[in-house]
């Protein structure tokens, strides 16, 4: 009888902790000269951190979700710069273009070279700058995952640049640095921490390493999530979603994800929405249609049985059904005050390209079964 076999992946070293950001500064003078420093819109907010680095750095700013373009941009800006070290101080979609930028100065190539799905695809071969990723929400967990991920507008998608060489050489996680963030964007990258908890447990690529890593992510979030929303000063609770957004990250990166990022890649890149908006909405319905298409397997017990446990653990219930489970995902959506897809705009677009692509996404190979179709039609029908 043969036991598991698997592998694991993730960056190269973690540093988790309220007040570890200080040590930023340190970490990039012993990994590079002259910093290119990514950050959102408005760097000013973490200036005395940035200030510390070692000079001269240069600080890119990132005004929203990063297109194929912003990568092009910003790779120049950085061989400008002479840039001997990436630094990524922001939310997912500054890490992600941190994450571009070093695979792409440390392979002098374009992201259509790499990207999925609509470019060549071709391997990134060589290792990438010396990267240093500094999350400030708690969301999508890029501090530890293999892709970067583009808007591509022409094409209406959103995919991903991914090898192991984007890996960061350092993930630097401060709770305190997500004390700052709103409400709705506390909610959106609370929503999108907990289905990368939830997706990589019932996926088929599952494994030991990734189940405990899931199990810990939901039950920090169950208890932790409205929380945190609810009084965004709370240090337990944002400690806790960021260790939900560090743990989903290292098990997305393992063991894939699943239909709600299936879609939501596709969503976000037809209308402005944003990512854990999108998942949020998604989450129910694909919960629902993936154990409804389960039910009808009657091999598919275990996978049922991982939808339960996941309701346990984010309901804190030991009594606790998968019906349980859905209907705490759908207050807690409804209690933080997330909207349907078709409040941003995606009431004009054409379902059935939108099912297409979801269909054909990387992620949709992650989930627990195949869905037809009409289940997928459905799905989407829910979302909106």
């Amino acid at each position: 009888m043969s036991g598991p076999s698997f592998g694991f992946a993730t960056a190269t070293g973690v540093l988790f902790g309220a007040g570890r950001a200080a040590e930023l500064p340190e970490i990039a003078a012993g990994l590079g000269a002259r910093p290119f420093v990514c950050t959102g819109a408005r760097p000013e907010r973490h200036a005395d951190l940035i200030d510390r680095l070692p000079t001269p750095y240069e600080i890119y700013p990132v005004t929203g979700e990063p297109t194929v373009d912003d990568a092009r941009a910003a790779v120049a800006a950085a061989r400008a710069h002479d840039a001997g070290v990436v630094v990524a101080v922001g939310g997912g979609s500054v890490l992600d273009l941190g994450k571009a930028v070093a695979g792409l100065l440390g392979n002098g190539t374009d992201p259509l070279d790499h990207l999925e799905i609509v470019g060549r695809g071709r391997p990134i071969t060589r290792p990438s700058v010396p990267f240093v990723a500094v999350p400030t929400t708690a969301g999508t967990g890029a501090e530890v995952t293999a892709n970067a991920v583009l808007a591509v507008p022409e094409a209406g998608l959103k995919a991903s640049l991914r090898s192991p060489n984007l890996l960061p050489r350092v993930a630097l996680v401060d709770p305190l640095l997500t004390l700052g963030c709103p409400p709705e964007v506390t909610a959106a990258g609370g929503l999108d921490a907990l289905t990368q908890c939830l997706e990589p447990f019932v996926s088929p690529q599952a494994n030991p390493v990734t189940d405990g890593l899931a199990r810990e992510g939901l039950r920090r979030a169950g208890r932790a999530l409205r929380r945190a929303y609810a009084d965004g000063s709370d240090v337990d609770a944002r400690t806790d979603m960021s260790l939900c957004a560090l743990l989903g990250g290292m098990a997305l990166a393992n063991a894939k994800l699943g239909a709600v990022h299936g879609f939501a890649g596709v969503v976000g890149g037809m209308v402005a929405i944003p990512h854990g908006v999108a998942c949020a909405a998604l989450l129910a319905p694909v919960v629902e249609a993936n154990v409804r298409a389960l039910r009808a397997h009657p091999d598919a017990g275990p996978v049922l049985d991982r939808f339960a446990e996941a309701a346990r653990l984010l309901t804190g219930r030991p009594e606790a059904t998968v019906e349980d489970g859905v209907s705490w995902l759908r207050e807690t959506v409804a209690r933080l005050g997330v909207r349907g897809l078709d409040a941003y705009g995606l009431a004009g677009q054409k379902s059935d390209e939108i099912v297409a692509k979801a269909a054909g996404s990387s992620s949709m190979r992650g989930n627990p079964v195949t869905l037809s179709p009409a289940e997928l039609h459905a799905i989407l029908a829910a979302a909106r």
